[in-house]
């Protein structure tokens, strides 16, 4: 399971968890790094003070190297980038907008930066800016996700460009793991699975939603428009959503007002009827809760063995 993402970060498995907003914060990004991943906190529209907060939560918890994603488009993401640059994670993948203007701020703090992607186009921007590798993202994600699959979107990017890259959306085990192997990819980074870990702090609802989850219980809002489109578990709010994004009255401003603090009602509140429950399509695939270190073993076991059985298809 070593590769050169684990070389480039010192991290033992080459397994990002995602980071979630309102889910992802320093205990989880703690947990993760321990069990030999990369623990990534989630700086989504907070300010700076909560993002140096959870970096300095993470920092008592954990000796290991972790991450902090910042979403480009936060009224706070300028303020947040410094923070990063003064408190030095050693990563900061970035979402929502083009890294490159904070890219040498974060070098120079000696930061990792990889970009989540979700065209080859935008991998090349991210490669010219000086980024050290990115993140290629299909729609089968949860959240904020683009138009291509991670099947076909992952090896594009790796034919496009020279810097290392991991595959993201529809990665839920290790057989998941190791076809984004397959694909040229270094690595993985999973949001979702992530979500039932002993030491994710989302309510408990939350986590339910997941466990019972079937191959079709995700639906995406935001098509019409475009710009927010995110995919969660179909619940009232996602019904809701469609029904009034494509009704004959609908304006871009007048649906994107409508998933405003959706996603903090039902991971902290635990209103997984009437908020947003973000997932990926590999719901369907995660069945019980477990410890971050449980998590990663079980995957590097997975990848293992499925790598090991590939003989099986040579003469």
């Amino acid at each position: 399971m070593r590769s050169v993402i684990c070389e480039l970060l010192g991290i033992t498995a080459p397994i990002f968890q995602g980071g979630m907003a309102w889910i992802a914060d320093g205990k989880l990004a703690a947990a993760v790094s321990n069990a030999g991943g990369l623990g990534i906190i989630s700086a989504m529209n907070a300010n700076a003070e909560y993002v140096r907060k959870q970096i300095q939560l993470a920092k008592e918890l954990t000796e290991k190297p972790f991450g902090v994603n910042i979403m480009l488009m936060s009224p706070f993401a300028e303020e947040c980038a410094q923070v990063c640059a003064e408190e030095k994670p050693a990563v900061v993948t970035t979402g929502a907008g083009s890294a490159a203007k904070y890219i040498p701020l974060w070098k120079n703090a000696g930061i990792k930066v990889i970009p989540v992607i979700a065209s080859v186009a935008m991998a090349k921007q991210a490669e010219k800016a000086g980024a050290d590798a990115v993140i290629a993202e299909g729609q089968e994600s949860g959240g904020h996700i683009g138009e291509l699959t991670t099947m076909a979107l992952v090896p594009q990017v790796v034919d496009a460009v020279n810097i290392p890259i991991l595959a993201a959306g529809g990665i839920g085990d290790g057989r998941g793991i190791a076809a984004a192997f397959m694909l040229g990819a270094d690595g993985v980074q999973m949001g979702t699975r992530f979500l039932v870990a002993k030491e994710c702090s989302v309510h408990q609802n939350y986590k339910d939603m997941i466990l019972k989850a079937k191959d079709i219980s995700t639906q995406v809002t935001g098509r019409r428009f475009g710009g927010n489109t995110c995919r969660g578990i179909k619940n009232n709010f996602t019904r809701n959503f469609i029904k009034q994004e494509y009704s004959p009255e609908a304006t871009a401003e007048s649906i994107a007002d409508l998933g405003a603090g959706a996603l903090r009602k039902a991971a902290v509140d635990g209103d997984v009827k009437e908020g947003s429950v973000l997932a990926g399509q590999i719901s369907g695939l995660i069945h019980r809760e477990q410890t971050c270190a449980e998590i990663i073993a079980e995957l590097i076991q997975e990848t293992e063995t499925c790598l090991k059985g590939a003989a099986k298809w040579e003469n």
